[in-house]
């Protein structure tokens, strides 16, 4: 088959590759949508260790089952399919308890570790256990469903916050999943929704997504003006959506009292955070990881309209171009939001 391998860091290329093969308990789906995640482009260059090549990255993509294995059941050939990005083991204690997205031995597709390398989706075929499996319907196209990772990623955030309709939200990093967490709270009756980021542009589109407020990160005052929304208090809740010491500060500092900030982003290993604020304050802290069971969810939101994510795709392009498509990704190309590769 035909994929495209990070061979070296910063050097994609898109060659013959060994078909998968399939266990018992697997499918080989043939990809038809495959979309480029910002962590792909952190994992070219080698900056979070998670991406040693050669790997064929890619976890946010959809397709058509061509391949079962014998112990596979309730599926069969051409169904369209996408998949959740974290194979988890169904064995596993934490996924016993409903929480399969911190299990431990799980793998993401399309990323290698120092533990494990597994084969992703930037490829004519891919291999997964049927468990992880969603089928799409039949209103929502491939490219469509390729979405359904980031958004799912959203929802768990929100998911985790336990928020409540009529509190306020604020959203640091109007990036791709930001700008979803938006969406979602919007659908679970937050408000006021204010989202922060650096790029207007960005945080035009949050505002067609849902968010009542936007400020620029550089705003002065900024944490009196989100107060003078918030009856002079501070949000209930904070989502930071980046994984940087500036942003998680920006994220609590605009706190109420009692207030919950939910860290999504993890762009860095560590980060500081203002301890007396978090102590004097009782604020809490939680982290959302991942996906743990939302994709079914959204594929509702998308097939009722609740959730469009067209506008969020800038161009679907063949696999075989994928190379220049990382590159102008990696360069920060002003305009540019989800590319959807397609084999």
């Amino acid at each position: 088959m035909k994929a495209l391998v990070l061979d070296n860091y910063m050097e994609l290329n898109y060659r013959d590759f060994a078909k998968p093969e399939i266990a018992a308990n697997e499918v080989l789906v043939r990809v038809q949508a495959c979309g480029i995640c910002g962590s792909d482009i952190h994992g070219m260059d080698g900056s979070t260790g998670r991406r040693q090549p050669p790997i064929i990255m890619g976890h946010e993509a959809s397709g058509e089952i061509a391949g079962l294995g014998s112990d596979v059941r309730g599926w069969k050939l051409g169904d369209r399919v996408t998949f959740d990005s974290t194979i988890y083991p169904l064995n596993d204690w934490y996924t016993l308890q409903g929480r399969y997205n911190i299990s431990d031995n799980r793998k993401v597709l399309g990323v290698s570790p120092i533990d494990y390398k597994k084969h992703g989706a930037f490829a004519e075929y891919v291999s997964m256990p049927a468990h992880i499996l969603y089928k799409i319907p039949d209103n929502v196209t491939f490219e469509q469903a390729a979405m359904v990772e980031p958004v799912a990623v959203a929802a768990h955030a929100v998911k985790v916050s336990k928020i409540q309709a009529g509190q306020s939200a604020l959203v640091v990093g109007a990036g791709m999943v930001g700008t979803f967490v938006v969406k979602m709270l919007e659908i679970a009756g937050a408000s006021p929704i204010i989202a922060i980021d650096l790029d207007e542009n960005k945080l035009a589109l949050a505002k067609e997504f849902g968010a009542t407020h936007t400020f620029l990160s550089t705003t002065e005052n900024l944490t009196e003006k989100i107060a003078e929304l918030t009856h002079n208090r501070g949000t209930d809740f904070g989502f930071e959506v980046v994984g940087m010491s500036e942003t998680v500060n920006i994220c609590i500092s605009a706190l109420r009292k009692g207030g919950t900030a939910v860290l999504v982003g993890n762009l860095r290993p560590e980060v500081t955070i203002p301890l007396q604020k978090v102590v004097t304050t009782e604020l809490s802290l939680l982290g959302s990881c991942a996906i743990n069971g939302e994709y079914a969810l959204v594929l509702d939101f998308m097939s009722s309209g609740k959730v469009n994510v067209d506008k969020m795709i800038s161009a679907v392009a063949p696999l075989a171009e994928g190379a220049k498509w990382f590159n102008r990704l990696y360069t920060k190309e002003p305009g540019l939001n989800k590319v959807i590769l397609v084999p």
